[in-house]
């Protein structure tokens, strides 16, 4: 069962169509407030919900990194049946996810931005001690809290536990994504805040120096974590880049 108002949401707006990919144990609420945003501005937006996602931590545990890029074809595929162009906004893990699909050439996407991409995670959370893959099937961790205030409650919602394999899943991807950082011709916007203590910011300057788009654009945000899309405090900023970046 879905969480209530973790559902995946489609927002009519204009021709350009905006997929956006939320992050790892997260729900589409994360970036429904960047959706309304870019709808005002005339955005198709499709926030779509990855496999494993906006349920119960169970469903995370039997899917892989395959299933959630699986859920991003889903969701681009519903774009490219009413919008003549499309472009990815991926947060976090889901950044990962838009840049796998930029590079996946048959797509065409028009343009792309990471906001807060985890090519390197901060060591003080301690994946140095995650056990082999072959003993965490059955395995999780707790999840911190959120308490965030001006979201939408289901941002809120996130998983109490994070199963293990689905942390090895993850980490495939990133090895994936660096491996063929070097294909990347989309122009894209690397957006990343300075005090993230999750994706450490060496991420956004990795990305921008190992990819060959000829327009690409790297902004980092003083005194902003991880969760730009979600902090009061910068997320106006980070609404305005994202809209002024999409523009033809």
């Amino acid at each position: 069962m879905i969480i209530s108002g973790a559902e995946p949401f489609f927002l009519q707006g204009g021709k350009h169509g905006v997929l956006l990919i939320h992050g790892f144990t997260g729900n589409p609420a994360e970036l429904l407030l960047l959706g309304q945003y870019l709808q005002f501005k005339n955005y198709t937006v499709l926030g779509l919900r990855l496999a494993g996602h906006g349920t119960d931590e169970k469903d995370l545990l039997r899917t892989t990194c395959d299933d959630w890029f699986n859920s991003v074809l889903d969701g681009l595929a519903i774009l490219k049946n009413c919008c003549e162009k499309i472009s990815v906004i991926g947060h976090s893990m889901g950044s990962l996810l838009a840049l796998k699909l930029a590079m996946t050439k048959a797509q065409d996407i028009h343009k792309l931005i990471t906001l807060a991409a985890p090519i390197f995670i901060n060591k003080e959370l301690g994946l140095k001690n995650l056990p082999p893959r072959e003993n965490c099937l059955s395995f999780a961790v707790k999840n911190s809290r959120r308490k965030l205030k001006d979201v939408p409650p289901a941002v809120n919602k996130v998983y109490r536990k994070m199963p293990l394999i689905a942390i090895h899943e993850l980490l495939d991807l990133i090895n994936e994504i660096k491996t063929n950082l070097p294909t990347l011709e989309t122009p894209i916007l690397i957006v990343h805040g300075k005090k993230d203590h999750t994706a450490n910011v060496e991420s956004a300057n990795y990305i921008f120096k190992n990819i060959t788009s000829n327009k690409k654009n790297l902004q980092l945000i003083d005194n902003v974590g991880h969760l730009l899309p979600l902090d009061i405090s910068c997320r106006d900023k980070i609404f305005a880049l994202t809209a002024d970046f999409l523009k033809d």
